[in-house]
């Protein structure tokens, strides 16, 4: 225990950097909060977050409080911020770490609408921002001046954005940055309101930024070396917030939010020209095995599909998503944002009311109307030839029964297939009710999460938080001790039961405890 191990409330103090066994991530969103569709500051207007919530709550440093649901809740500069708790690397862990992220997200919601119902004001939640941590945890000794943690986020400000672009922002978004934040990499993005986009990014981000931390050197000039494009002569500018970089969409020579993704505008660092979709396929596709490695098989398959195509990306929406306007309300764990739902509904509301009706365009109707005129005249001058040799039989009439017996629906054009639902037993062949009930009562109908793998398991950290705030108490020993509040993400603040002495255990510590909880 360090000299210095008592700070001015009389609690253990920890070390300035602290490093955890196992590499971690985590991540952290912010929200706009409007009352009575007015915005405001919460931080001015509730002072703490404890004011809306009505259940007694772990405590943190400075304002933030522990959730029930092993994240932390907070208010920072205007906005109101969820943060989960940080989660091992491993396979599906990408997943694990977004879905304790919409748990966060659901019950700070949940909280604010039992304070509507309290207080008779609405509150809303307006998407801002998402930050995906990725530990950094290489050794001093294997550092150097070209493969350190800042040339490390300023090399990933160059492979990143792109790929990230086009699979979790949308058409308003301005920018993706990389933050170095002494013992991780932090990646800031536009808040990506669908669940499974937002697995899909995350595992994106966290597969590329862990296999280039394994390079050897992280010097620019590997860029020009390896088959992973990036648009040539972008320079990111210096990070709004903290130090870092960030590449706004100014910096590019047109908005890659509002192009057309699909079109062959942009210059590679080697003088192709090639659309920004495939240049993001090119660089995941580099780094598959990583991506593969902690992703899910459903994120996988998601993330390659929007981008190879087959699946819409939002920078092919209309509009941004409303979802962002009113998250844990038009958008939660287990839901797919209604434009994506209705993407070719949606693209049909861009073309005329005509054109809805009758798919072919106008030109294609004048040049098959000119075919058709063509074909005609030939059919009259063959038919001017045979009445000169004979006379024509007569051809009896057909009756024409189609307006008669044609209903309104069938008069309707054919609208585009409904949304095939991507999470689990939709993707199934369909099978007798009986059967599938069988299968139901065999695993006996318990999905607490509704994802498409519905057996996505705890990570071992996040069991530790979850013991942390499930008002249990640790024994160790013949001692018994209370939790009463956390030190960061490392460490929590015990309390024993007999004397009241106070003990600082780190989350690897009580990771071997897990089993002695009472």
């Amino acid at each position: 225990m360090p000299t210095n191990w008592k700070d001015e409330i009389g609690n253990e103090r920890i070390p300035q950097r602290t490093w955890l066994r196992m590499p971690v991530i985590g991540m952290e969103s912010e929200f706009n909060v409007w009352l009575d569709e007015v915005e405001i500051d919460p931080k001015k207007y509730w002072r703490h977050p404890g004011a809306f919530i009505d259940q007694d709550l772990l405590p943190r440093e400075k304002s933030s409080l522990q959730l029930p649901t092993g994240g932390a809740v907070y208010f920072d500069r205007g906005v109101i911020e969820v943060v989960t708790p940080v989660i091992e690397l491993a396979p599906r862990s990408t997943a694990r770490m977004v879905r304790n992220l919409w748990e966060q997200i659901a019950w700070v919601r949940d909280q604010l609408t039992k304070w509507e119902k309290r207080s008779g004001h609405t509150v809303r939640l307006k998407a801002y921002s998402s930050h995906y941590n990725v530990s950094f945890e290489i050794p001093r000794s294997e550092q150097g001046p070209n493969r350190n943690i800042r040339k490390l986020a300023l090399l990933l400000t160059y492979i990143l954005p792109v790929p990230v672009m086009v699979v979790g922002t949308n058409r308003r978004s301005t920018g993706v940055g990389v933050r170095p934040r002494s013992n991780r990499i932090e990646v800031t993005v536009d808040f990506t309101p669908d669940p499974g986009l937002m697995v899909a990014t995350a595992t994106l981000i966290v597969g590329i930024v862990r296999e280039v931390m394994s390079w050897p050197t992280y010097d620019l000039s590997l860029l020009q070396k390896l088959p992973i494009p990036v648009v040539a002569g972008v320079v990111p500018g210096k990070h709004t917030t903290r130090k870092g970089w960030l590449t706004k969409d100014f910096h590019y020579p047109q908005s890659p939010y509002t192009s057309d993704i699909n079109a062959a505008i942009w210059t590679t660092q080697y003088g192709r020209k090639v659309s920004l979709r495939r240049m993001a396929r090119q660089v995941a596709w580099y780094f598959r095995r990583s991506i593969r490695q902690f992703s899910d098989p459903f994120s996988f398959r998601l993330l390659f599909a929007i981008l190879n195509g087959r699946a819409p990306s939002m920078l092919e929406l209309v509009d941004r998503p409303t979802a962002y306007e009113d998250v844990g309300h038009l958008c939660r764990w287990g839901m797919v944002i209604h434009e994506l739902k209705n993407y070719y509904a949606e693209m049909e509301l861009l073309k005329p009311r005509r054109q809805v009706w009758d798919r072919q365009s106008i030109d294609e109707y004048v040049l098959a109307r000119q075919h058709a005129r063509t074909f005609l005249s030939k059919e009259l001058d063959a038919v001017g030839a045979k009445k000169d040799a004979a006379p024509a039989p007569v051809v009896p009439r057909v009756r024409r029964t189609r307006r008669r017996k044609d209903t309104s629906v069938r008069l309707v054009p054919p609208r585009a297939p409904d949304y095939l639902d991507r999470r689990g037993t939709a993707l199934l062949p369909a099978t007798p009710k009986r059967e599938r009930r069988r299968r139901g009562d065999r695993r006996k109908n318990n999905y607490a999460v509704p994802f498409p793998d519905r057996r996505l398991t705890r990570s071992a950290y996040e069991q530790v938080f979850l013991k942390l705030v499930s008002g249990g108490r640790l024994r160790v020993g013949n001692d018994v001790y209370r939790p009463i509040g956390m030190k960061g993400w490392y460490h929590a603040i015990f309390r024993r039961d007999s004397d009241g002495a106070e003990r600082l255990l780190s989350i690897d510590q009580l990771l071997e405890k897990i089993n002695d909880w009472i």
